[in-house]
């Protein structure tokens, strides 16, 4: 069972995206965070990030791996593009 709850982990993961998003920025894009549900972060990348090729690895190498270093070892990262929100059950 994860230690934290939805609400509790709303600070410390913006306060982690803070740290990664300065590259995304600077890059042209940027990343929202739409919800946390059960330990799993969903976000929509933004921008330039919205269409890179490397727009995987930003999310598994850099921002999850940002989120489990500051925050949870067991923290998972979800892409959500624009308009599937409900297939996420988020909206």
């Amino acid at each position: 069972m994860f230690p934290f709850s939805d609400e509790e982990l709303r600070k410390p993961v913006e306060k982690s995206i803070e740290k990664i998003r300065p590259y995304l920025t600077n890059d042209g894009g940027n990343v929202s965070v739409l919800a946390i549900k059960d330990a799993r972060v969903y976000v929509r990348l933004e921008g330039a990030c919205k269409s890179c090729p490397s727009s995987t690895q930003t999310l598994k190498y850099g921002i999850e791996r940002q989120l489990k270093e500051d925050i949870h070892p067991d923290i998972e990262i979800i892409s959500v593009p624009y308009g599937e929100e409900k297939n996420y059950k988020i909206s």
